[in-house]
Formats: structure tokens, C-alpha cells, sequence
């Protein structure tokens, strides 16, 4: 499992004091108030304190330690930054997507494999898996009455196959 962990892109600069606009890509502004400090690099070896996270116009105005202008500040445009997944609390029964990608998902029944889980997208109403089997790909809801039990551990998603959710080939 990847230690550190995307949480967002720093799209732009706010202001003249080094704030910046970062692009969220974890659950939210509650989520990235968690970390004291986070990463400029995906290796952990870039530590950077925060010293204050908001929420302004869907996007998140982040002022991070020792950047104190807009030169400064510009200079971060286009990086992403990162967590340590071990700084954070996440409730018992949820995964980070990063820890999902890569899953085989298997009939809980039958213990057919159907693929490996290829993305995780969201379009609001629930997260849904692109599951790539052989270059096709099939997209499943991550609802209760098809994802029965998710084991990132052993990298295993079973689901209750439904009626039209694969073709019956």
C-alpha cells in the first residue's frame, strides 16, 4: 500500500502572501485539516508545515510554512501535494481509492473473476468501479446490494452479481 497519498493540485496562487489554491482530491476540506504537515513529493522526503487550510468557492486556500509571497507561491503552481496516510483518521469501513485500484473483483457466490478494478469514479450519487478485463471495461456501482466485502489487504472485492451488470457471454 502506497504510504503517502494525493490529496490535491495546487492550481493557483491567492492573494500576495503566499496563500494557494489547492484543488481537493480527497474527501474534503475536513479530511486535509487533519495534516500539520504534508508533501511535495510521493516519497515523503519534501515535508512542508500547514499553517492554515479554508474552503472558499469549491476549492481549498491552503498557507503552507515558509511561503510567504506570491514569488514564492507561484513556484508551487502545477505540484501536487501529499499526505502520510498514517497522520490521518479515516472511519473504520472506509478505503482510500489509491488502496482499491488494483483490486480483483470476484462473485462472492461463484468466486468468478470478473477483472481488477482499473479507476474509481464519482459522479455524486455513489462511487462507481471501472473494472477492466481483458481491455473491456464495465463499470459497477459501489453500492451495498452489489459490493458485498472489500479486503485491500489481500487486494479482493466481492460482489453480488446482478442481473445486466456484465454481459451474459
Amino acid at each position: 500500500m502506497k504510504r503517502y497519498l494525493e490529496v490535491g493540485k495546487i492550481n493557483n496562487t491567492h492573494g500576495i502572501k503566499g496563500e494557494l489554491k489547492l484543488t481537493l482530491w480527497c474527501d474534503g476540506i475536513d479530511y486535509l485539516k487533519q495534516f500539520d504537515v504534508l508533501y511535495l513529493d510521493d516519497k515523503g522526503e519534501k515535508p512542508i508545515k500547514v499553517l492554515s487550510v479554508r474552503f472558499q468557492k469549491n476549492t481549498a486556500i491552503i498557507k503552507l510554512e515558509s511561503i510567504d509571497t506570491i514569488e514564492k507561491a507561484e513556484q508551487l503552481k502545477g505540484r501536487i501535494l501529499y499526505c502520510n496516510r498514517d497522520d490521518a483518521e479515516i472511519d473504520e469501513n472506509a478505503n482510500y481509492i489509491a488502496d482499491l485500484i488494483g483490486c480483483y473483483v470476484v462473485d462472492i457466490d461463484t468466486e468468478e473473476e470478473y477483472g481488477r478494478v482499473d479507476d474509481v469514479l464519482n459522479y455524486g450519487s455513489c462511487d462507481i468501479y471501472d473494472i477492466e478485463s481483458w481491455g473491456k471495461h464495465t463499470l459497477i456501482p459501489a453500492i451495498p446490494d452489489i459490493v458485498k466485502e472489500i479486503n485491500t489487504e489481500y487486494q479482493v472485492i466481492r460482489i453480488k452479481k446482478m442481473k445486466g451488470l456484465f454481459d451474459e457471454n
